[in-house]
């Protein structure tokens, strides 16, 4: 298409389509992090009735297939798919994710709403990483950021909003009904594409083992690494914001959604000031952000029996964690060379392998019992892992470089 036969309008409404659809991935990624004693109760009656602690931790694992499927998804559908029109790509992908959210409301028991969950993460790489694309080409020559920046600020708007919101529908009307508004909003979304997404042509030469090319290059892998295992470190924790705030903090269900709110917050500003830091210095960024991370981390883990403090130090995870994700994003494009479009995909790989492993990590260490204060333990030395491999990553670099 040509984006001078588009009025400023039709553009802002094109982005706005897609931005529905990553709130919607926003919301249905997060959510049930709030509501894992709701869906632990429920799906698992009568582990919750000898042990929350074993029944909330064995829940982590929904959270992990979901992140598990966007690690599967991202790069096999965005290679598949790069030769065919992107618009109806696009569709396509808002129509799975309606339909696998849909499953994970009516499906009745723990293993069926698993294979949902992991269902549900197939589209959501591929969807950020063409979506990209398109937006790239709305706005024309010289704005690809803020078309991509529009799109990612429903993700930001999804843990401001939609993930305190489903979070109290979840404890009021059944963890399902959050659920079901994630899947309104990407009906919303498909709809919305089909009809102010223009017609936007693929990459007829590109086939899907041109694009996973891009696994031959080492700095690929160690940038995979740096968010797969660094990032990882966030999501050990924030998978388990409803037990901290409960449990440790001592706080009622309803202080759940507004801690979330708060995470959202400094995820907000983190995504702005990442973004600024990672244009003046990416390197140090990276250094930084990681250095930060294990340390406001540790200070979650000694000093979360507060509410206030627990507060504070949830705005401070957010806030480093998201610097970060735009350092990530940024390196990874800069060593992947003529394979972009796979690259923006495979930065949701690996962040949601961190998701996966926080996730998973975290709730081992609360089933063998060290309390719902050791996954911020975790976190931190996964942070501090993630540090390695950056200094790893950039000392390669340079010696190549000097060579």
């Amino acid at each position: 298409m040509n984006p001078s036969k588009n009025s400023r309008g039709a553009a802002k409404w094109a982005l706005l389509s897609l931005a529905i659809g990553s709130f919607g991935i926003g919301m249905t990624e997060f959510v049930m992090m709030g509501l894992l004693p709701q869906i632990a109760q429920d799906l698992l009656p009568d582990l919750w009735q000898t042990s929350h602690e074993d029944a909330i931790a064995q829940s982590g694992v929904l959270i992990s297939l979901y992140a598990l499927g966007v690690v599967i998804g991202a790069p096999t559908i965005a290679g598949l798919v790069a030769r065919f029109p992107r618009h109806r790509v696009m569709i396509g992908l808002a129509l799975a994710l309606t339909v696998f959210n849909a499953l994970t409301v009516v499906l009745p028991s723990f293993g069926l709403v698993g294979a949902s969950r992991l269902l549900a993460g197939l589209p959501h790489g591929a969807y950020f990483g063409i979506g990209a694309l398109v937006a790239a080409d709305v706005l024309g020559p010289g704005k690809r950021a803020k078309g991509v920046a529009f799109i990612l600020t429903g993700l930001t708007i999804a843990n401001v909003v939609g993930v305190p919101l489903g979070t109290y529908l979840g404890q009021q009307w059944g963890w399902r009904s959050a659920f079901m508004v994630v899947t309104v909003v990407f009906a919303l979304a498909t709809v919305c594409i089909a009809k102010f997404v223009p017609k936007h042509p693929g990459d007829a030469g590109r086939t899907l083992r041109s694009e996973l090319g891009v696994f031959r290059i080492g700095q690929v892998w160690l940038t995979l690494g740096i968010g797969a295992i660094g990032f990882g470190g966030f999501f050990a924790v924030y998978s388990y914001v409803a037990p901290l705030v409960t449990e440790v903090a001592g706080s009622p269900e309803w202080a759940v959604p507004i801690v979330l709110v708060i995470v959202g917050l400094g995820m907000t500003v983190g995504n702005l000031l990442g973004g600024y830091l990672a244009d003046r210095d990416l390197r140090l960024t990276l250094r930084l952000g990681m250095a930060g991370l294990a340390i406001v981390l540790g200070m979650l883990a000694l000093l979360s029996f507060q509410i206030i403090l627990l507060a504070l130090l949830a705005f401070a995870v957010g806030l480093v964690s998201s610097v970060l994700s735009p350092a990530i994003q940024t390196r990874l494009m800069d060593v992947a060379g003529d394979n972009q479009s796979i690259a923006a995909a495979l930065n949701h790989s690996a962040l949601n392998i961190g998701n996966s492993l926080g996730a998973f990590l975290g709730g081992v260490v609360i089933a063998v019992g060290w309390g719902f204060t050791a996954p911020a333990w975790v976190g931190a030395v996964l942070a501090l892992i993630g540090l390695a491999i950056t200094t790893v990553a950039l000392r390669v670099e340079r010696v190549a470089v000097v060579a």
